[in-house]
């Protein structure tokens, strides 16, 4: 059976280094070779946000929204409220964490793919003077949107609020300046744009705003900030028992971002296949989601009519390509999206590109 090609927004396909870490010998996790490893893979999740040396990182055993629970289960005081910006399936997934643990909410809601209004966001801040802080997801995958960040951020300082930002799908992917972008606490994890594996997610935060931090304001245990913040800082290990395995194929893959192919280097080659993607989906009639603010790595088209969207997502795994049905509605209207996540080249989406329009002829005949 020949080897599938994920063109979907993670999994992804890693590199053969990556997939090697994994067979690392077996090592115990309160060993001073886990804690060097441990040290090495925080510095390098800071390189990868650009911060500066007043941020911080730790690793949290778990998908993205394992990391996403840990900042705001663990950022409230009594009081404290937290604005919502949301345009997607991901906001969506923020919404879920900040009800489950009765945080005062402030929900700026935009449909499904609609940019974000920067006035109506400036007014829900300067009518809500108990945020504390304002979350956001930088990539909302379900559509590929790329939300404004950078703007938020300037808000927030001008307002006084702490910005937090699900990066779980643009780390790796996107230019994320922390610095630039006034972002507090941010978050992701490895199986996406990074190209690891899921299930080592990370958060890279203000030491300031880690240091304000109290074990008794943080409502969950396993995912206590506090706690991860404290053991990192005094022993370079996690609260708990970490999947000790993944952590290595993070660093490896981190290191290949970082040393091997440059940040920039990755960011460039995902646009460069979003183009050749995009170019060659309109070329065979298909209708894309967005005209702006796509992100590098997710695309989102409508098949061409009379083409049953789950016919074709079959097809095209028979021959060796997985795609993601589109989220919600999006899906029964014909949406599918295509990623250029991970171990993705240029001639991978030529080659995908001339079996989609194959497959695509032979559901139109």
């Amino acid at each position: 059976m020949s080897m599938t090609k994920l063109f979907s927004p993670g999994p992804v396909m890693v590199k053969d280094n990556v997939r090697r870490a994994l067979l690392h010998y077996d090592i115990c996790h309160r060993s001073h070779e886990f804690e060097e490893m441990f040290v090495d893979t925080q510095e390098k999740i800071l390189k990868l946000f650009n911060a500066d040396d007043s941020y911080y990182s730790m690793i949290v055993s778990g998908s993205g929204t394992s990391a996403n629970e840990t900042v705001l289960s663990s950022l409230f005081q009594p009081g404290e409220e937290v604005m919502l910006i949301r345009n997607g399936m991901f906001g969506e997934r923020l919404l879920e964490i900040i009800e489950k643990y009765q945080i005062p909410l402030v929900d700026v809601a935009f449909p499904w793919a609609a940019y974000p209004d920067l006035n109506v966001i400036e007014k829900a801040m300067a009518d809500h003077p108990k945020v504390k802080v304002v979350t956001m997801v930088f990539h909302e995958t379900c559509t590929g949107m790329i939300n404004p960040v950078k703007e938020v951020g300037q808000l927030c300082r001008q307002y006084g609020k702490l910005l937090s930002v699900d990066c779980v799908s643009a780390a790796g992917g996107q230019n994320i300046d922390v610095v630039d972008k006034n972002i507090d606490l941010c978050t992701s994890v490895g199986g996406k744009c990074v190209g690891a594996f899921p299930g080592s997610a990370y958060v890279c935060a203000k030491k300031d705003v880690l240091e304000s931090l109290t074990a008794e304001q943080c409502r969950n245990v396993y995912l206590s900030l506090y706690k991860h913040y404290q053991t990192a800082l005094s022993s370079h290990q996690t609260p708990n028992t970490p999947n000790v395995n993944l952590f290595w194929p993070l660093n490896v893959a981190l290191t290949n971002i970082l040393e091997d192919e440059t940040l920039a280097g990755r960011i460039a080659r995902y646009q460069r296949c979003a183009e050749i993607i995009r170019k060659g989906l309109t070329d065979m009639g298909c209708r894309m989601l967005l005209e702006e603010h796509l992100s590098n790595t997710v695309t989102s088209v409508f098949l061409p009519q009379g083409v049953d969207g789950a016919r074709f997502l079959s097809e095209m795994e028979k021959r060796g390509y997985t795609f993601y049905a589109g989220k919600g509605d999006y899906a029964r209207q014909g949406m599918i999206q295509v990623a250029n996540m991970g171990e993705i080249y240029e001639q991978d989406c030529c080659n995908m590109l001339e079996v989609f329009q194959l497959v695509l002829r032979q559901m139109q005949n």
